[in-house]
């Protein structure tokens, strides 16, 4: 039996002061996103395709989900 796949753990940290939330992958950090679609970049950059950011088990959202972007509604209208 093949062992299993380790899968990355991308985490989205609490947003900082300015609104915009760090995207890491263990140590390493992959960019700073002021959208969900930023965060689907980031990853999409980083090689790591996943489909829907915000239901996936892949990304651990820290100090609020995918909807929580204080401070820069003014900049990403809600539909």
């Amino acid at each position: 039996m093949a062992p299993p796949t380790e899968r990355p753990h991308i985490v989205v940290h609490a947003p900082g002061l300015d609104g915009s939330r760090r995207v890491t992958s263990g140590d390493e950090t992959l960019g700073l996103a002021t959208h969900a679609d930023d965060v689907s970049e980031i990853l999409r950059l980083a090689d790591l395709y996943v489909t829907d950011v915000e239901t996936t088990d892949l990304v651990e959202w820290q100090g609020g989900g995918p909807d929580d972007w204080p401070g820069l509604s003014r900049h990403h209208p809600t539909p």
